[in-house]
């Protein structure tokens, strides 16, 4: 009886897994499907199968919730608003009469002061700065430069001065509270470029304007790239296609010098900074000093082992003082300026991870460490701000999770840190005048976007908005993510991977390793669907698995993680991907004889370097602008991992795929921007070369008149192509 009764029980056990499947199979049927058009960036309805926002800024302490024709003031205790001005308003007090007169959105304002009800909005022709209670204009400046399509970058001071900066036909201009525009330089040109990021955006460089607090001084970067090598890159769309080179510093190669000067409005007159010789060194993380008369910046050695925290006058030019020296002897990366306490201007925070992890620590003016503020096997990925009242400062960290960011107040004196959110999910914190509150915008695995108000002593929270799941009715695949370990058998990685909501335990997947793997960069995290793309949930409506896996070299791990690869980009990555395909390939749902690989930029140099170094392996892949030399990729990057080609010659052979192309096996599509100023045409055409003379064959298309990604309709088109390459070749 005993052996009839189990027999009973097994049965039954598989009939019940059985009718759970083909529930799940009809449920999974009877969701609408996504077309691309409606989840791709660039797509048609792309935005309707979005997470719904909420535009909300700061006015002094009150919240304000943005919209298009109307902007409301939000009650932090109760969640009402009520509404300030509208669209309208803004347009009568303006004095609109033509459209291109009119404001067409308030989503983009702000407001400068905390005690004042005015607005600083901006049309197409002027910048103004409005009264919506006394209905007037209180400054307005003409935007002369709107007109000329050269413009390159526009920066406003910090509503003390009211004065404005901007590059026009390559030149500085100012234009004073009054409204005298004053020209700051003349011999701006291609080759001698003022007021843009410099050094190719590294070293957390994204601007070339930097004003003082009180908008009395600018501080402006000069690159003098005329000794750079120009990339022949042509204009198709030309009646004769037509030479538009970019200047590309090359690893190894000559680079470019910079300088920073220093603009005084009221002198009206220009000095620059006495760094000494310029060549093969880098500027970055400007700062001035709560008074406005010095300017802190890192200076980095071309090699990028040796940091240095530098004070200059701005009045004379001279250094004044070397506050602090970092040395490593892989590589040093200051991304963050220093910040000043607001309540002591002779301290300041420093950013370093000089301990192992990014932390915060304490010095004064004349260059003492003072105390390390956070410390711990996490790290600090942001600074948000200051409590003045706490004397706290606000940070994102993925102290509670690696896959994490939670906002956190720590007060500086004594270390003590406050959780301000729920300890879960993604979190980003935009701080109030003072402070003492934070809008935190956050999302969950299974939460799609929150907002919440909260206090940053962390006395109070409350959600604001909680957007609904834009997918209720449509597809639904099975979203997951855990950990493995890395090749060197201890440290643990993290993976993210997308099921088809009909899965089948029983049946056999294709697989798809999505892979980026370089610096600076994750995958997977506790944001929405793990942060997965939306075309991977796309290809699970056609039934594959895809797989993502964070390894060792990518960003929020700490130091020794990140310097794993250094001097050997691509070994330790594929080895950490390998250890990902093995976990696939012990699992009994997937068909180990199918498995592809697809990854763009990064993740194109990992793809045809997994596909060339383990050719049995991977039956398909789809290889976005990949790095397939890194002698031909940009001086700051590419030296800073690899040093350069002359004192790492067995490195860049090592790693170059010019020298795999004759591994190829499986079926590889290169995807490139025709005009791709990145990772530039070389790289592709060369490994097309070397795949001519080795016999092997790979496809290859590319996006005229695109850069390194594409962008619009034309993403749409790409994954398309990508969708139908893995459907011929590995379905």
């Amino acid at each position: 009886m005993d052996s009839v009764r189990q027999d009973v029980i097994t049965m039954t056990k598989r009939l019940s897994l059985s009718f759970v499947i083909s529930l799940i199979t009809m449920l999974s049927c009877a969701q609408k499907q996504f077309t691309l058009e409606d989840i791709i960036p660039g797509g048609a309805n792309y935005r309707t199968f979005s997470p719904e926002r909420r535009y909300l800024e700061w006015w002094g302490d009150n919240p304000v919730e943005l919209e298009v024709e109307d902007c409301y003031v939000v009650d932090k205790n109760t969640g009402n608003k009520k509404e300030l001005f509208s669209l309208d308003d803004i347009n009568g007090i303006v004095g609109a009469k033509e459209i291109s007169d009119s404001l067409h959105s308030l989503l983009h304002i702000s407001f400068p002061y905390s005690d004042k009800t005015q607005v600083r909005i901006r049309n197409s022709k002027n910048i103004y700065l409005i009264d919506w209670e006394e209905k007037n204009i209180v400054w307005k400046q003409t935007a002369s430069w709107s007109q000329n399509d050269e413009l390159s970058y526009l920066s406003i001071c910090n509503w003390k001065g009211l004065n404005t900066a901007y590059v026009s036909n390559d030149q500085i201009y100012v234009a004073t509270k009054n409204g005298d525009v004053k020209q700051v330089t003349t011999d701006g040109s291609r080759e001698i470029v003022y007021g843009q990021s410099v050094h190719r955006n590294e070293f957390g460089i994204d601007r070339g304007l930097f004003w003082n607090d009180n908008g009395t001084k600018l501080a402006f970067y000069r690159m003098d790239q005329s000794m750079v090598a120009d990339y022949p890159q042509v204009d198709i769309d030309a009646r004769v296609a037509e030479y538009k080179p970019d200047k590309y510093p090359m690893a190894g190669e000559t680079s470019h010098k910079v300088t920073i000067g220093v603009y005084d409005v009221k002198q009206n007159k220009t000095i620059y900074l006495n760094t000494g010789d310029v060549t093969d060194r880098y500027f970055t993380n400007i700062a001035w000093d709560p008074d406005g008369k010095n300017i802190y910046l890192f200076e980095l050695n071309r090699k990028q082992n040796d940091c240095r925290l530098v004070c200059y006058n701005s009045e004379s030019g001279e250094k004044v003082a070397e506050l602090y020296r970092e040395t490593n002897n892989k590589y040093v990366e200051p991304q963050h300026p220093v910040m000043f306490l607001p309540w002591d201007k002779e301290k300041f925070i420093l950013q370093s991870q000089k301990d192992g992890f990014n932390h915060l620590y304490l010095f004064d003016t004349k260059g003492k460490q003072l105390k390390q503020i956070t410390k711990g096997e996490w790290l600090v990925m942001s600074v948000e701000g200051f409590n003045v009242k706490d004397q706290s400062v606000i940070i994102t960290s993925n102290e509670f999770s690696p896959i994490q960011s939670n906002l956190v107040a720590v007060n500086i004196k004594s270390g003590k840190r406050t959780a301000l959110d729920n300890k879960r999910g993604y979190h980003y914190g935009k701080l109030s005048g003072n402070g003492e509150w934070i809008l935190d915008t956050y999302s969950e695995p299974d939460v799609p976007r929150v907002y919440a108000i909260s206090k940053t002593d962390g006395s109070y929270s409350k959600n604001y908005f909680t957007a609904d799941d834009p997918w209720d009715g449509y597809y639904h695949p099975i979203f997951e993510s855990g950990n493995i370990k890395a090749a060197d058998n201890k440290t643990t990685l993290y993976y993210s991977m997308v099921k088809p909501a009909d899965f089948n335990p029983n049946k056999k997947y294709p697989v798809i390793v999505y892979v980026y793997g370089g610096p600076h960069a994750h995958m997977v995290d506790a944001s929405w669907h793990y942060r997965t793309s939306n075309w991977w949930t796309y290809m699970s409506q056609l039934g594959y698995i895809v797989f993502c896996l964070d390894n060792r070299g990518s960003e929020n791990r700490g130091l020794a993680f990140e310097q794993a690869t250094f001097r050997q980009l691509g070994q330790v990555e594929m080895k950490d991907q390998m250890q990902g395909v093995n976990f696939l390939k012990n699992q009994p749902y997937v068909d180990t004889t199918r498995i592809g690989v697809h990854g763009w930029s990064y993740g194109g140099f990992m793809t045809i370097s997994l596909m060339t170094n383990y050719p049995d392996v991977f039956k398909t892949g789809v290889a976005g602008g990949p790095v397939i030399d890194w002698k031909w990729y940009e001086v700051m990057y590419g030296e800073r991992y690899m040093g350069t080609p002359q004192d790492n010659p067995e490195g860049y052979d090592k790693v170059s795929l010019i020298n795999k192309a004759g591994n190829l096996k499986g079926k590889l599509q290169i995807i490139s921007g025709y005009n791709d100023p990145v990772v530039v045409p070389q790289h592709c055409l060369s490994f097309i070369k070397a795949c001519i003379s080795n016999g092997t064959q790979p496809d290859f298309f590319v996006y005229p008149g695109q850069g390194h990604n594409m962008v619009g309709s034309q993403r749409v088109h790409l994954h398309q192509r990508i969708t139908d390459y893995f459907e011929k070749y590995l379905k």
